[in-house]
């Protein structure tokens, strides 16, 4: 019979190499997968891993859909750390593009200047941390459980979105479409580069990450979460508050998820549509992992969870396969990296049945 032993201290190495292994075991499984689906695996795997990754265009599609996906994994980051299990960051997001599209709304062609795109980033963010705020409140005051209603308040902020685009705030010249109107130009993210999507967006996601490491490794605050949640006692004999760890976490991760719906809904799409939640918050958790909860590994798994999103539209359109197939590639090197993380800080053993009946007895 097989036991796991965990090991003392865990393999660095294995922990280390974890992503990269759990990377190609996706690519197996998924050359697999395709196989059974009646396609040549050579193929359909380039369209996931190689065609995002030629030409610049390709690379602006890239940044697009990494730049929310890095700022709400950052703020998860954040959370993770604290050992606070915030899973609704989809709705913080889509809250936060609310906040923003209230902004927009209100430009005019006469009076806004590019000043505007300032506010529209402070409220989007302030309106995902207050969202996040109803959290940590309920958290804080009756010791709700964060995983359960930070979930639920998705729905709510799905149920908002759909009757503010279906009833006050839909365009009465969108021939009955549940949209709002074009944002001007003066509210919308600037561009990278004309003939290309990349925006601006792309800058505040790297400015982020470096100060997301700044605040978790080189100050007292991050000091405080990591502590916090790695050894809750020992926070507690430290004088550490918890209350105050359980706040900023919840708060940085709603701001900056609301950031990101801001950047999203002034960037790519120029207006808010009920099809504006594509998962973001949810696929956020898998690049945090992925990640390894740490800033500068986050930047490089949007990258890559990036690649899976456009795979998956590529797969879609030329092939004939599902789009859920990026949601599978998603899982699995989620279950893949859990798996060589579960073999870093355990060993393996074969112990014989009689051993184990004495042991127990």
């Amino acid at each position: 019979m097989l036991r796991l032993v965990p090991r003392t201290p865990p393999s660095r190495a294995l922990t280390l190499a974890a992503p990269l292994i759990a990377l190609a075991l996706t690519v197996v499984l998924g050359a697999i997968l395709f196989r059974i689906l009646g396609q040549p695996p050579g193929r359909a795997l380039a369209l996931f891993f190689l065609e995002p990754l030629r030409g610049a265009d390709a690379w602006s599609e890239l940044a697009v859909k990494a730049t929310p996906l890095a700022l709400v994994a950052l703020g998860l980051c954040v959370c993770f750390r604290a050992n606070v299990w915030n899973i609704g960051a989809e709705g913080q997001y889509i809250v936060g593009a609310l906040g923003a599209t209230w902004v927009a709304m209100r430009a005019t062609d006469t009076t806004s200047t590019f000043a505007i795109l300032p506010a529209i980033a402070i409220v989007g963010a302030l309106a995902g941390a207050a969202w996040a705020a109803i959290v940590a409140f309920l958290r804080d005051r009756w010791n709700a459980n964060e995983i359960l209603v930070s979930l639920m308040l998705v729905y709510v902020a799905e149920m908002l979105l759909g009757y503010l685009t279906y009833g006050p705030w839909k365009d009465p010249d969108g021939y009955n479409f549940p949209q709002t109107i074009q944002f001007l130009p003066v509210t919308q993210v600037p561009l990278l580069a004309e003939g290309h999507r990349a925006h601006v967006g792309l800058f505040v996601a790297i400015a982020a990450a470096v100060i997301a490491w700044l605040f978790l490794f080189r100050t007292y605050g991050g000091f405080q979460l990591a502590v916090g949640g790695q050894a809750p006692r020992a926070a507690r004999y430290a004088g550490f508050s918890a209350r105050r760890s359980l706040w900023t976490a919840l708060l940085t991760s709603g701001a900056l998820s609301g950031l990101a719906g801001a950047i999203e809904v002034t960037g790519p799409l120029g207006q808010l549509t009920p099809h504006l939640p594509v998962g973001y918050g949810f696929t956020g958790i898998i690049v945090a992992f992925v990640g390894r909860l740490h800033p500068i590994g986050v930047l490089l798994s949007s990258i890559l969870m990036s690649m899976l999103y456009i795979g998956g539209e590529l797969a879609q359109s030329r092939l004939g396969l599902p789009q859920a197939l990026s949601g599978v590639f998603q899982g699995l090197l989620l279950f893949t990296l859990l798996a060589c993380d579960a073999l870093a800080n355990y060993k393996i053993l074969s112990v014989a049945p009689k051993r184990i009946e004495r042991a127990v007895a």
